[in-house]
Parts: C-alpha cells; sequence; structure tokens
C-alpha cells in the first residue's frame, strides 16, 4: 500500500516537472527564433538605425517581440497580429449573428471560430510584415534585390508569426499557464538585464545623473508594488446557504464570493496596445518616416509615445476593453441563476433578477476602478520618461504585463500542486476506508 501511495506521488511530481521542463523548453526555443535574422539586411546598419529612434513605436515594438525586432529576426512582428486578430474576432462574435450562434456551439463552435482568428493572423500578419519590408528597404540596409527582399521577409515574418501562435497553444495545452502571455512575458523579462545595463552605462558616462538613474529604479519598484497590492484587492461578497444540514439540525452556512478589482487582468493593455500599435507603424512605415510632412507621416506623429493623441486613444482603449472582456467572463444573470438553484443568496437581496443586477452594479463598479487603475499604472512610465528625459523606452504596459503574468503563473502552479495534494489525500482515505472493512 505505501509503494503505491509512493509511486502515485512520484507520478504526479513527474508530471508537474514534466510540464515545467516543456515550458522551460519552449521558451528556449522562443530566444532561439529571436536571434535568426531574416536575410537580405546588414545587420550594423539596421542596428544603428535602430539606436536612433528605439525611444518611440519602435522601442515598444522590440519590447513586445522580445528584442527580435531590433535584430530583425524571423519573430520581428512577434505575436500581436495574433492578439490583432483575436480582438476582431472577439468583438465580431459580439455583434454577427452567426458568430454569435457558433458561440453557443461549444467545442464545436470554439474550434470554428478558432480557425477564422488563424486566418486573420495570417492576414495581419502579411499586411504587417510588407509594411516592415517596405520601412526596412526605404533605410538602405538592405543587401538584396528589391524582389527578393520582399518575398524573403513576407515569408519569415509570417511563418514567424504562426509559429509562436502555435507554440503559444502548445505551452497552454501541455505547460502551464497561457501560453501567449508567457511568450509576451518571457520577451519582455529577456530586455531587463539590457536595460539596466543601458542605465548603468548612460550613468557611469554622466549622460544621466545619478539622481535621476535613482528615480527610475524607485519609481519601478514603487510600480511594482502598486500592482502587486491592487491585483490582491478583492470585493467579497456575502452568500448565505439555508436549509443545509450539519451536524444534529439545520443551520444556515456563510461564506462570500470574492470579486478581484481588476477582473480582466492584462488583456485590456495588451489589446490597447495592439490596436494603437498596428494602424502607427503602418502608418509610419507606409507614410515614410523621413517624410513628416506628409499626412500620413504627420498621422503617424500624432500616435507616438507621449502625444496627447496618443495618450487620449490608449486611455480609451484601455477602458473599453476593461469592461468588454469583463462582460465576456462574468455573466451575473448566469451567477444569480447558479446561486439560486443552489439555494443560496445575497443577505438583503432577492435571488433571480435583484441579485443579477446587484452583482451587475458590483462588477461594473469594479471594472471603473480596475480601469483607472490599470490605465494610471501604464501612462506613469510615460509620463516619468518625458519628465525626466530617459533616452530608452519606459514602458507602464510591460511592467504590468511582467508582474500580473507572474503572479497568475505562481497561483496556477500552486493551484496545481494543491489539487494533486487534495487528489491524494482523497485516494488515501478511501484506500483507508477499504482496508478496515
Amino acid at each position: 500500500m505505501a509503494n503505491r501511495q509512493s509511486s502515485s506521488g512520484l507520478s504526479k511530481f513527474g508530471e508537474l516537472k514534466s510540464r515545467i521542463l516543456f515550458l522551460l523548453g519552449a521558451l528556449v526555443v522562443f530566444r532561439i527564433g529571436a536571434h535568426i535574422p531574416v536575410p537580405g539586411v546588414d545587420a550594423a546598419a539596421l542596428a544603428n538605425l535602430y539606436e536612433s529612434a528605439s525611444s518611440g513605436i519602435l522601442g515598444m515594438l522590440n519590447m513586445f517581440s522580445g528584442g527580435s525586432l531590433e535584430r530583425f529576426s524571423i519573430f520581428a512582428i512577434g505575436i500581436m497580429p495574433y492578439i490583432s486578430a483575436s480582438i476582431v474576432v472577439q468583438l465580431a462574435s459580439e455583434i454577427v449573428p452567426s458568430l454569435k450562434a457558433l458561440k453557443k456551439e461549444g467545442e464545436a463552435g470554439r474550434k470554428v471560430i478558432t480557425k477564422y482568428t488563424r486566418m486573420g493572423t495570417v492576414l495581419l500578419a502579411t499586411l504587417q510584415s510588407f509594411g516592415v519590408a517596405t520601412f526596412v528597404y526605404q533605410q538602405g540596409v538592405v543587401v538584396a534585390s528589391q524582389f527578393e527582399f520582399y518575398v524573403s521577409t513576407v515569408v519569415c515574418l509570417v511563418t514567424g508569426t504562426m509559429f509562436l501562435m502555435w507554440l503559444g497553444e502548445q505551452i497552454t495545452e501541455r505547460g502551464l499557464g497561457n501560453g501567449i502571455s508567457l511568450i509576451i512575458t518571457a520577451g519582455i523579462a529577456a530586455g531587463i538585464p539590457a536595460g539596466i545595463a543601458q542605465l548603468w552605462t548612460l550613468t557611469s558616462q554622466g549622460s544621466m545623473s545619478l539622481l535621476t538613474a535613482i528615480a527610475v529604479v524607485t519609481g519601478a519598484l514603487l510600480l511594482v508594488y502598486a500592482v502587486v497590492f491592487f491585483e490582491a484587492a478583492q470585493r467579497k461578497i456575502p452568500v448565505h446557504y439555508a436549509k443545509r444540514q450539519f451536524g444534529m439540525g439545520g443551520q444556515v452556512q456563510n461564506t462570500h464570493m470574492p470579486f478581484k478589482l481588476n477582473m480582466a487582468g492584462v488583456i485590456p493593455p495588451i489589446f490597447a496596445s495592439s490596436i494603437i500599435l498596428f494602424p502607427s507603424t503602418l502608418l509610419s512605415w507606409f507614410g515614410s518616416a523621413n517624410s513628416s510632412n506628409s499626412w500620413l507621416g504627420k498621422i503617424a506623429g500624432w500616435l507616438q509615445n507621449g502625444q496627447p493623441a496618443y495618450i487620449v486613444l490608449f486611455s480609451a482603449a484601455i477602458i473599453f476593453f476593461c469592461y468588454f472582456y469583463t462582460a465576456l467572463v462574468f455573466s451575473p444573470k448566469e451567477m444569480a441563476e447558479n446561486l439560486k438553484k443552489s439555494g443560496a443568496f445575497v443577505p438583503g437581496i432577492r435571488p433571480g433578477v435583484q441579485t443579477s443586477r446587484y452583482l451587475e452594479g458590483v462588477v461594473t463598479r469594479l471594472t471603473l476602478f480596475g480601469a483607472i487603475y490599470i490605465t494610471v499604472i501604464c501612462l506613469i512610465p510615460e509620463f516619468l520618461t518625458s519628465t525626466l528625459n530617459v533616452p530608452f523606452y519606459l514602458g507602464g504596459t510591460s511592467l504590468l504585463i511582467l508582474v500580473v503574468v507572474t503572479m497568475d503563473f505562481s497561483t496556477q502552479l500552486a493551484s496545481y500542486r494543491m489539487s494533486h495534494q487534495y487528489e491524494d489525500l482523497m485516494k488515501r482515505s478511501e484506500m483507508k476506508s477499504l482496508s478496515r472493512k
């Protein structure tokens, strides 16, 4: 019996170990691919071009791609086309009747929607890779013929994006956590050592004062603390279960439903960044970045980091996606029905429609404060960068993603281990009861 219990524990530990090893292996593959360059480009000339414009849109794109844009690797456009296609499909599924019907068909409908998302990813990745090829070719850093360069660039970048999409799905299925979020987080984390080294170099060379460097580091640590604090914040709604037998008589069981302040997680800033980055990069590339007098160049300039139009659009997009994604994952009507069926009620609120309205009001207010919190966290570094004249990109979106995804991953890891420990305890109790018989 002891051998069976130990072998069961080892098998559970082995499954967790294999999932973690698969996740680490997938992230290693992602980092290797980030260093495989697209052929036909002078690497040294491209590095000089990036250094001259690393604090704007290119800096943000490079951050989301894990440094792939700086090297012009096969993952240069990263996973953003997939995220943009997901946004379009999710919005369409709330508007188009045929897609609405697919959502109600369960697993079969989900597979069809996933197919549409992948098709949209190919289309958006093709457009974005063509824009990247146009921009790079205009800079005079290409050493191949125009036709050869365009074909190789589009094929490599589209293939790289589709591979990242597949890799993210495999991490979700065979690893731990959400694969797409972990790939983005790994890309952001890979840029931290380079950012620290750049900050140290600027300070040692006198380009940045020691006081400014300390202010940047202190501000980043304070933002991390603020994110952890607000992500742990909850609104607990009391719930009573009546007419349940405990011991010798009936009594009311008191419990609560926890609602997070930020129910949407990192989805709103990622979606907002994707929505703004895609048109702004296409406008800047097709509008010829050297021609700021063209109307495309002017619009692209308005959408640069720190510009009023960018701040307003970015804030509005975050607030919109906070409400939109919360509405997707939370249904007050369904929750109220489940409470009513299980014999539970919120004190002072009638079961059914009134409970649904009450829960909807609570979630709406929480979403408002959560949206304000995410917007402030994402915009503070933008203002600090312009105020302190930091010569490199410092994004609140990247910091928020890094902290929140890390917290979610640790929570999922702990829950995974606890679930298996619970299963082991249940098996042990069953075996003890059988041995007594």
